[in-house]
Parts: structure tokens; C-alpha cells; sequence
């Protein structure tokens, strides 16, 4: 009996040991390009997790958090914001603080880690119009923004992107 024991004991542990392994983001620094401010990669969550966390902020919430996840799409005049993937069709719309630095404007698709400060927003008519000029969008998609917008958005102090 106290084998059985021991020997399920044994599994549950390497059960949890995989799953945390599983949801584990690998780092490497020499396969990561730095931006803003270097910081140690700990706790890292995933894109899905990072939605559950935002879907439990109100409005004026702030959490310090990393996660990882694949950039969708650039500001294709500065590299000053970037939107990061979440789960299902869902995005971080993700500035630098301070406006101090800037990512690739080719660093669409890319693998990325962040490191900063997470909230929910609402960006104003205006701002979402100069973030679609920004991007490139049409003239004819820029006058369909008429409505502000509730955003997941994010402070990043320093971010990875892999090479």
C-alpha cells in the first residue's frame, strides 16, 4: 500500500512538473533582440493567460506582468506601438514608456516577450484614426473608425523579440 502510495505521489509530481514545464516560455537572451530596458524573464504568461488577466481588469486596474506572444502588426512609421497577439481574435495594443524607444517597423509576426504594465483603456475616435494611418490602412477604413474603442493596453518598459 505505502508503494502504491509513493508510486502516485511520484506521478502526480511529474505530472505538475510537465504542465509547468508546458507553460513555460523558453529564453534565451542571445536568441532575443533587446529594446527599452533589459529585464530578467520570470513568470512569463501566455497569450491566453494574458486575456484572462485582462478580462478581470476594470477600468483604471494597472498589473506589472510579462507575457509572450507573436506581434501582429507594427507602426509602420516609428516602430512607436505594436499589437500582440492574445487567445481567439483579441489584441494588446502595446507603447513604450516614455516614448523612449522603438521596435523594427519589420517586426511583424515575430515571437516577443514584454515587460511592463497592463490595463484596459478606451482610445478615443482620434487616436484609433492615427494609429489606422499609422499602420497603413486606407482612407476608406480610416473613416469607418466613428466609434471609441476599449483596448487592452499595455505599458512595456522593455521587450524581446526573437530573432
Amino acid at each position: 500500500m505505502k508503494k502504491m502510495h509513493l508510486i502516485l505521489v511520484m506521478l502526480l509530481f511529474i505530472g505538475t512538473t510537465m504542465m509547468a514545464q508546458k507553460n513555460a516560455v523558453a529564453f534565451n537572451a542571445k536568441d532575443y533582440a533587446s529594446f527599452g530596458e533589459k529585464f530578467k524573464v520570470t513568470k512569463v504568461l501566455t497569450k491566453d493567460q494574458m486575456l484572462k488577466k485582462y478580462k478581470n481588469l476594470k477600468k483604471g486596474d494597472t498589473i506589472t506582468v510579462q507575457f509572450a506572444s507573436k506581434i501582429k502588426s507594427v507602426c509602420k512609421k516609428k516602430g512607436c506601438w505594436m499589437n500582440m497577439e492574445l487567445a481567439g481574435d483579441d489584441k494588446s495594443f502595446v507603447k513604450f514608456k516614455d516614448y523612449g524607444f522603438f521596435v523594427p517597423l519589420n517586426a511583424d509576426n515575430s515571437d516577443a516577450i514584454v515587460n511592463g504594465k497592463a490595463f484596459v483603456d478606451v482610445e478615443t475616435v482620434e487616436s484609433l484614426r492615427h494609429y489606422a494611418k499609422d499602420a497603413g490602412k486606407s482612407k476608406e477604413e480610416i473613416a469607418k473608425i466613428t466609434k471609441p474603442e476599449t483596448t487592452f493596453a499595455f505599458t512595456a518598459d522593455g521587450v524581446y523579440i526573437k530573432k
